[in-house]
């Protein structure tokens, strides 16, 4: 792909600019999807607004053109746009992952208070992704499609410092931008990282986090996995709620997590009937057992995905 046009042609699509406008918005969405979608992403873009295309494409992109940002960024808010474009392209992201990188930071301009190093961009997130719903809006984009891209800049801020992220903060993120989106957020964050400057990419801090990210998506290890319930056990033996019928899925849980397939309802009932039997000492000291061998069992499959992220 080259994106290099003979001066005459260039002159003449200057000249023709605004016939754009008479162009079908479908049309030029299907066209604007190629280029950002195509391994030279942002030289595309650039040379729709040397053709003075662009205004009538993305007018909200041209605002950014040499609008500085502050002491944080050595570029300005065009400039740094389509670096992150730039990163996301080269690094194969999908289309929305593409988008959301070319239009995280549209709000700055909007948002900015104050020139020079200490200039601010508050909210430029919630403007950005009004403005992206906009955007998309306008070129007829699916429903479905407007809405992930607008989340993914809506949340592209999120805040990551290992030790001060809870598991309910990360929790709170996954529910906003949804489970299947998580993984385009963070594309994002390392498309907007490079595309500052930043040498790296996916810091130790990142990798973190997807660890995080994957813990809390996990289901928990617990008796709500076993075919039977409190009440069947109570069912079972006619017994009223007690501490016993907690002990007897406990032991359960821990025959279904050394035998999956032993987690079937007739099996598990006919193992209620012999645990029932059993003194309350017994019982006790069964259920302590199994207790034991599942938090071992959970340090394990965390050890495991630490791993998986090179993290400690």
């Amino acid at each position: 792909e080259n994106w290099k046009i003979e001066e005459k042609t260039a002159q003449a699509i200057k000249k023709n600019a605004a016939w754009l406008q008479a162009i079908s918005k479908e049309r030029i969405r299907d066209e604007l999807i190629k280029i950002i979608m195509s391994e030279r992403a942002t030289e595309g873009i650039e040379l729709l607004r040397k053709l003075d295309l662009l205004r009538y494409i993305l007018p909200e992109l041209e605002e950014g053109y040499q609008v500085s940002q502050n002491k944080h960024h050595i570029y300005e808010c065009y400039d740094h746009y389509l670096r992150s474009l730039d990163y996301a392209a080269k690094k194969n992201f999908n289309k929305y992952v593409r988008l959301a990188a070319l239009f995280h930071d549209i709000g700055k301009p909007r948002t900015k208070r104050g020139e020079g190093p200490d200039a601010t961009f508050y909210g430029h997130e919630i403007v950005g992704a009004k403005m992206t719903a906009q955007i998309l809006n306008r070129l007829k984009f699916p429903k479905k499609d407007i809405e992930k891209i607008a989340k993914l800049v809506r949340y592209h801020l999120f805040y990551y410092n290992v030790d001060e992220v809870s598991d309910s903060s990360v929790r709170r993120l996954v529910r906003q931008v949804g489970p299947e989106s998580m993984e385009e957020l963070l594309q994002v964050r390392m498309a907007d990282r490079i595309g500052s400057g930043v040498p790296k990419a996916e810091p130790y801090k990142l990798r973190h986090l997807k660890y995080v990210i994957e813990k809390v998506n996990r289901d928990p290890i617990s008796v709500k996995m076993l075919k039977v319930n409190g009440n069947d056990v109570m069912r079972i033996l006619n017994v009223p709620p007690s501490p016993q019928v907690g002990q007897i899925l406990d032991v359960l849980l821990g025959y279904v997590l050394e035998t999956p397939e032993k987690n079937k309802k007739e099996f598990l009932e006919k193992e209620t009937k012999k645990l029932g039997k059993l003194s309350d000492e017994e019982l006790k000291n069964l259920a302590q057992k199994a207790r034991k061998e599942r938090e071992k069992l959970e340090m394990k499959r965390d050890e495991m995905t630490k791993k998986k992220y090179w993290v400690t």
